[in-house]
């Protein structure tokens, strides 16, 4: 039996800034996501050109974060802008190992003052027979529009992705009320990755603020791997980087094997 493993990385960064917007952390940030070496990063809060910035602060990269974060790690990068403003704009990203063969950003704004995004793409990972799907999202801070909008995606992905294709579903659902688990599971046959990690039966983690995190915000949804470990990345040096702590899983494709 053929095993793919793949290590993946979501994290929300504030646009490069720390809590309350006190000091540009991009250069932080990109040391500790290469530190972690993920195979495959989903970003949101990416600010893919902001003028302002790159008059007023010093070492502000010249390139989009996007390109800066993955420079001589991460060969593919894909950017969806979601908030578009007249010195720039900021959305959804993903870093990939392997090669990005297709993506798209669909638009699912449900109010207007709340635009928001799905980044997806798929990617040719050595070892998987089919196109692994990968969606970046982040949710509206309503409840009806979340509900609007994991809608969108489980139709997208209902029409573009064959049921039996490796999937997973990253970033800031904004979902305290984990609401997201049990429609997921039940369209896309989806599972949450701290609830399944190792077999155990947990919730998803908290990761929210990134000091001291109380509300369970950001996720990792996977079809068609195993979970071998899941990880929150919070308190020093990630809550001096952004307000939300970072989480990351171990994952394990068995080729012609069942896996659940």
């Amino acid at each position: 039996m053929k095993r793919t493993q793949l290590h993946v990385v979501t994290y929300n960064i504030h646009k490069g800034f720390s809590q309350f917007n006190q000091h540009m952390m991009v250069h932080e940030l990109r040391e500790q996501l290469r530190a972690l070496g993920p195979d495959i990063v989903f970003l949101q809060e990416v600010q893919g050109m902001h003028s302002h910035h790159a008059r007023r602060i010093d070492n502000w990269p010249p390139e989009a974060q996007q390109d800066f974060l993955a420079e001589d790690v991460w060969q593919s990068t894909a950017y969806g802008s979601n908030v578009i403003y007249d010195h720039g704009h900021h959305g959804n990203a993903i870093l990939a190992r392997f090669p990005i063969e297709h993506s798209h950003n669909q638009d699912v704004t449900h109010m207007r003052f709340e635009r928001r995004g799905l980044l997806h793409c798929a990617i040719k990972v050595p070892g998987l027979k089919k196109a692994l799907h990968c969606v970046c999202v982040h949710l509206s801070l309503f409840a009806r529009s979340r509900r609007r909008q994991l809608d969108a995606l489980s139709r997208y992905l209902e029409d573009i992705a064959e049921p039996d294709s490796p999937l997973i579903i990253a970033g800031d659902f904004n979902d305290w009320r984990n609401e997201a688990d049990e429609l997921l599971a039940q369209r896309l046959g989806l599972s949450e990755a701290f609830g399944g990690a190792c077999g155990s039966l947990g919730s998803p983690g908290r990761s929210y603020p990134a000091r001291r995190p109380v509300l369970r915000l950001d996720r990792i949804y996977v079809r068609g791997f195993s979970v071998m470990s899941a990880e929150m990345h919070c308190g020093d040096p990630w809550s001096k980087i952004s307000d939300h702590a970072a989480l990351s899983a171990h994952l394990r494709h068995d080729s012609g094997g069942h896996v659940r």
